[in-house]
């Protein structure tokens, strides 16, 4: 396979939902998600990413929620089938990582059930307190 050639814009305007939202209905983090809950959820974040292919079609997407100064949760790191095992995924996690409007943040956290390698290249390790973390998780509304 050729590698890909992508350029990475940040912002809410520069991001093509509808294919972010066909990619992430397939995750398993985000099985069958609405267009609208897709765009709320990145206006409501600190940075939204995209990956794009030469002809501007939108093959990556991630995003970060924070308080931009101690604490920032990166989230929705997803590539299209296509175009995965090409630093892709890695370019947009540092992009957030190196984000101006991110400076301050000391403390990053993401999820993640089966890319430890690909975000330990990126400096991420597993957390060394696993005892204190609580959840409370339900089940997405119906929209």
């Amino acid at each position: 396979m050729e590698k890909l050639n992508f350029n990475i814009k940040d912002g809410f305007d520069n991001m093509n939902f509808i294919q972010v939202t066909e990619m992430l209905t397939k995750a398993y983090w985000s099985e069958g998600i609405k267009l609208e809950e897709v765009t709320k959820g990145a206006f409501h974040s600190a940075v939204v990413v995209g990956a794009f292919d030469e002809s501007g079609n939108q093959v990556g997407y991630s995003r970060a929620i924070s308080d931009r100064t101690r604490f920032a949760y990166i989230m929705d790191v997803i590539i299209d089938e296509r175009f995965r095992k090409q630093g892709i995924g890695q370019a947009l996690v540092k992009h957030i990582l190196n984000h101006e409007s991110l400076k301050d943040v000391y403390q990053w956290l993401l999820i993640t059930k089966d890319a430890h390698e690909m975000y330990a290249k990126i400096g991420f390790e597993r957390t060394k307190r696993p005892n204190d973390w609580m959840e409370i998780k339900k089940g997405r509304p119906q929209r």
